[in-house]
């Protein structure tokens, strides 16, 4: 075999996958034909967070007199956001490559398919190896209604000429609101159309609630409960049709309605490798597919698609085949942020889920953040935690405020270990500071799920 391992994709999952195994001595080779980083480096979470760090800019200017500072808000240059952009990922892009040739890894920056099980065309070349990794990714998708192609997804924003001053964004998950944000942080007329009641499908009821009530005071028109019927391009402006018979004229249509794995152009049946109804690769759990020596890790297999998992299942895969140290990694209690305007984070079980496992208590505040005290700038944050009524351990945990990543973190670690409410309590806070509220939070706030029958 030409190689012990090879990698197909150089994102986040591929490229951990392929420099740790490379690093314990495989010979190992991994192929990108678009760019190294993947969707999250390069037209994903980071350059999506610089958007929404400049969104708040805007937001913080005006807040500033509040304490006292004349600053004007100014006029935002879209271009020269872009440019400091694209320069930052350039340099992460390059990273990415340097960390694999550093590693001892055969770089291939071709497309790569199956011949067979362990045989690749990789750029016409035919490669072979003992082991194959399916490292591939995902990608955005529209609906299909009439004017679709007028729209734009995700990949596309990152690249839009131009700031538009109408946008509608259509879908309610982590790209929408956070998108939502952005636009109308940076001034754009915004509306964000939605089928469900409430944004964040998943996610805690309370901080759902909360978060349509932010949006709605950062400026953005929701359209609940609905849905698009149509697009139209009409004397240079969008035209966009919706399910309740109203009718908008906007610059920009975004789909943010969900994304699918990359599995296109894989010549996946020559190697056997089957998928599942939803196009994603099957996998069991040790991330195996249907052809032993065939594996598949991150957004191509559909199962919790964040960037931190895809590195941590590239890594332990890697140990495995060629660290000797077989390891898996966990799906539960994995910590996620929404980097909309507030931000949101959570890790473990909703109110919902907690409630249908058992008997649950509940602890909630909501308070005005200190900043905005003086700021006046209607905003609150949400903090919420679940404990299970029978050993009092934390089961989940909620935040809708600024900061609420980088609190959740911590959080995390502790969820993790197992902590109780009664470890959170003994917790000296930090003062004076948001973080606090969860170690005293004493009052609790109600009982959700069956009782435990008495014994």
């Amino acid at each position: 075999m030409d190689f012990d391992l090879f990698v197909i994709g150089g994102g986040s999952a591929g490229v951990r996958c392929a420099r740790i195994a490379a690093g314990h001595g495989a010979r190992t080779g991994v192929a990108e034909s678009r760019f190294w980083g993947g969707t999250c480096v390069n037209i994903g979470c980071v350059p999506k967070k610089f958007l929404v760090m400049a969104a708040e800019y805007g937001a913080l200017a005006q807040d500033a007199r509040g304490f006292g500072w004349d600053t004007p808000k100014g006029k935002h240059d879209w271009s020269a956001l872009l440019a400091a952009k694209d320069t930052e990922i350039t340099r992460l892009n390059g990273i990415y490559k340097r960390l694999l040739d550093q590693a001892g890894a055969t770089i291939f920056e071709a497309k790569a398919s199956f011949i067979d099980s362990h045989t690749l065309d990789v750029g016409g070349r035919r490669i072979t190896a003992e082991k194959i990794v399916i490292a591939t990714g995902g990608h955005p998708t529209s609906l299909p209604i009439p004017g679709a192609e007028l729209a734009i997804v995700s990949d596309d924003a990152f690249y839009l000429p131009a700031m538009p001053k109408r946008v509608a964004i259509l879908g309610s998950g982590y790209i929408a609101v956070e998108f939502a944000g952005v636009f109308a942080g940076l001034g754009a007329q915004t509306h964000l159309i939605y089928r469900q009641p409430l944004p964040l499908r998943g996610f805690d009821a309370d901080i759902r609630s909360g978060l349509a009530e932010e949006l709605a005071q950062n400026g953005v028109t929701l359209h609940p409960g609905t849905t698009p019927h149509s697009i139209r391009a009409v004397n240079g402006a969008k035209h966009i049709t919706l399910s309740d018979g109203s009718a908008l004229e906007v610059d920009l249509v975004f789909f943010a309605t969900g994304r699918a794995p990359n599995v296109s152009g894989l010549n996946l049946a020559a190697a056997g490798v089957k998928t599942t109804p939803s196009g994603a690769i099957h996998i069991d759990e040790n991330l195996t597919t249907s052809t032993p020596n065939i594996y598949a890790i991150g957004d191509v297999t559909d199962r919790l698609n964040l960037t931190p998992v895809a590195t941590a299942e590239g890594h332990a895969l890697a140990d495995t085949l060629f660290g000797n140290n077989p390891r898996s990694i966990s799906l539960e209690n994995v910590p996620t942020a929404v980097f909309s305007i507030p931000p949101v984070a959570t890790v473990g079980l909703t109110e919902e889920q907690a409630a249908a496992r058992g008997e649950t208590k509940i602890f909630l505040t909501r308070f005005t953040p200190m900043r905005h005290a003086l700021s006046r700038r209607p905003r609150k944050t949400i903090m919420k935690l679940l404990a299970d009524a029978a050993t009092d351990k934390i089961i989940g945990a909620h935040m809708l405020g600024e900061d609420a990543p980088e609190i959740m973190q911590g959080i995390a670690i502790a969820i993790t270990a197992g902590a109780t409410k009664a470890d959170f309590d003994r917790t000296i806070g930090i003062h004076p500071t948001a973080a606090e509220e969860f170690v005293t939070l004493r009052s609790q706030t109600r009982v959700v799920g069956a009782k435990t029958p008495p014994k």
